[in-house]
């Protein structure tokens, strides 16, 4: 059981305005109070930190994550575990790992081996399975395109128990509007993904559940043009146009122009954008060559889009994932759309809780929420990192605050 705590002197990220000067009270693995520190009279706990006026922020939560650094979750349970472990130092405290497509009954088998790991880092909060009801395979093994098999999505939710099994789906996939009721079973999220439908399609799939997008705008293509010079409507118009509709971005700057996140938050407004990595191996590594199932991805510069090298057999220099962490998504959200840190933090913590309906417990710097929680540096970088109150990441070097009594990495 976590340990009582007291963060002082922290300046406190909220939704939409930063508390200098500010306390946090964690208790149980939740926040018991959260106020100035000159009010913090008479509490105590068993661990006192001084933050030194540093920024404390909600953990964040990577709603699509392959991998980072050596491990990648398509290797395994084992590689999971690592992976959960490494994500705190970006300021990670919950995630989605996103499974790659295999046959009908390796898929549920391998799904199944994925969620008897018990990670001791960042949170697992269910498991994305990227495929096999999607009509464009993109950067994915061709086993991503299946068909409408209302037994196969029953052996994929029941093989991710105790887990939420969180599907992606292509509006225009044939059959997909018999599947997507039990997808959405007791209330799990549908994601958008890898689709060429038109507008008509995606409201159908919408009003049936599907009420997100994942990687919003790749793999988003267009309906063909019915007559020339008329701009068809598709899946992109349709999803802008829904306010029940929530969005995530790659935002490396390559993935996306950073000027359609900006119409993003115009259309949807600052709850229901989020951010994501889609990270493959090798992200938070140093550039260079990375394996990549058969094939190999390639980084040129640090929080750079992994591309397939150039002597893949049929989508070279293509993309395939990114290099990106959180933590570099958040700097990014600030530097590339020039908007307050407040906001940009929430496109990372309580706008991907309320996409996973945890937005009552996760996300917040409040009392009663989990205790995930993030200290950054005056660049945003990560010093410590909390998951239900446990720290999980201190960064090595001078910057870190001092460590102050009891305090526990376990």
């Amino acid at each position: 059981m976590p340990s009582a705590m007291i963060i002082d002197n922290a300046r406190v990220i909220l939704l939409d305005r930063i508390e200098d000067g500010w306390s946090v009270v964690c208790d149980g693995g939740r926040i018991a109070w959260v106020g100035p520190s000159r009010e913090r009279r008479g509490m105590r706990a068993e661990t006192a930190l001084d933050a030194q006026g540093r920024h404390l922020a909600p953990g964040f939560i990577d709603l699509h994550i392959h991998g980072s650094g050596d491990f990648l979750v398509d290797d395994g349970p084992d590689s999971l575990i690592e992976l959960s472990r490494r994500l705190p130092r970006y300021g990670v405290t919950g995630f989605l790992p996103a499974v790659c497509p295999r046959a009908k009954g390796q898929d549920s088998r391998f799904v199944a081996q994925l969620s008897k790991a018990q990670p001791n880092g960042a949170e697992i909060l269910g498991f994305l399975l990227e495929g096999p009801f999607l009509t464009i395979a993109g950067a994915l093994a061709i086993g991503s395109v299946g068909e409408a098999d209302i037994e196969r999505v029953r052996d994929l939710i029941a093989a991710t128990s105790p887990y939420t099994a969180i599907f992606t789906i292509a509006p225009d996939f044939p059959g997909i509007a018999d599947l997507l009721p039990t997808m959405r079973g007791d209330g799990a999220p549908i994601f958008i993904t890898h689709t060429r439908a038109d507008a008509a399609r995606t409201q159908l799939a919408i009003a049936a559940g599907a009420r997100h997008a994942t990687h919003f705008y790749d793999v988003f293509y267009s309906p063909p043009e019915s007559e020339m010079g008329v701009r068809p409507a598709g899946a992109v118009e349709a999803i802008l146009a829904d306010p029940c509709v929530s969005v995530d971005f790659i935002l490396d700057g390559e993935h996306v122009d950073p000027i359609v996140v900006q119409m993003a938050l115009r259309c949807k407004g600052p709850d229901r954008v989020c951010l994501i990595t889609d990270a493959n191996r090798g992200a938070g590594s140093p550039p260079g060559r990375y394996s990549f199932g058969e094939h190999e991805v390639e980084f040129a510069y640090p929080g750079g889009p992994a591309r397939f090298t150039a002597d893949h057999p049929t989508l070279p220099g293509t993309l395939a994932g990114s290099g990106l962490t959180m933590d570099q998504a958040v700097r990014n959200a600030v530097d590339m759309l020039g908007i307050y840190l407040p906001p940009a933090v929430r496109m990372a913590s309580a706008n991907p809780a309320r996409v996973l309906g945890l937005e009552s417990r996760k996300g917040q710097i409040a009392v009663g929420f989990d205790a995930d929680l993030a200290l950054l540096d005056k660049d945003l970088r990560p010093l410590r990192t909390w998951v239900a109150g446990v720290c999980r990441f201190v960064a090595d070097g001078s910057d870190s605050p001092a460590r102050s009594k009891n305090e526990s990495e376990d």
